[in-house]
């Protein structure tokens, strides 16, 4: 079904049109997410979020010192495409619980259909992952790959891909406020407290869990 009527007082999108209002219109797309509870590429959305917030991990640990270009990809496609959705449902649920605090008004299902929407253009930057990775392979993903010392012309061509990359994941999280204040109710304000509150959560407990194992070691 390409197209949703739930009566003339609320504005349907269409099924190839919806994409489209999430960059050119997202508070408009976010609405019609959340008041249809549409869910049709939840899945596949989150499966290939879970991807990319496995690639970025395999980065930040510079996980290439230690493993091979193959095993990395094993990694991020088969545990951070099936596991990896996990966190976005845990996070969902802990946006859920602390939104309520300001008076927020989703649930733990809305937030997470708005979540695998605002993440569309992380999701885009596999389209560049693909050539970074087939460009300059294991380097990208190594503590020391040379590029600080390798030609201007490798130089420009990696950073920019780095670089394109960034400004996928900073619209991510932009159109993440966006959605999060659409499905709360909420001021943007008070949609990036909600958004932060479940980071500074799981690490306060981390502290309180591990902390005392390390006084005593």
């Amino acid at each position: 079904m390409n197209d949703f009527d739930k009566g003339p007082d609320r504005k349907t999108i269409s099924e190839k049109d919806l994409f489209k209002k999430i960059i050119l219109a997202p508070r408009e797309a976010f609405r019609f997410i959340n008041d249809y509870k549409y869910e049709k590429h939840l899945y596949i959305l989150l499966f290939l979020a879970g991807i990319v917030r496995s690639f970025d991990r395999a980065s930040s640990k510079n996980m290439g010192d230690n493993y091979s270009i193959w095993a990395i990809i094993a990694i991020g496609v088969i545990a951070g495409g099936l596991f990896g959705w996990i966190s976005y449902y845990i996070y969902a649920a802990l946006i859920s619980w602390s939104g309520k605090w300001m008076n927020g008004k989703g649930n733990t299902e809305s937030i997470l259909r708005i979540l695998a929407y605002a993440l569309f253009p992380s999701i885009l930057s596999l389209i560049i992952l693909i050539p970074h990775i087939a460009i300059y392979g294991n380097d990208i993903f190594k503590s020391e790959n040379g590029f600080y010392s390798s030609g201007l012309v490798d130089s420009i061509i990696y950073y920019s891909f780095t670089f394109i990359e960034i400004i996928f994941g900073i619209w991510s999280v932009v159109l993440c406020v966006i959605g999060i204040s659409e499905v709360q109710k909420l001021s943007i304000s008070k949609s990036i407290l909600n958004l932060i509150l479940p980071v500074i959560l799981v690490i306060f407990l981390m502290l309180i869990l591990f902390l005392p194992f390390q006084l005593f070691n």
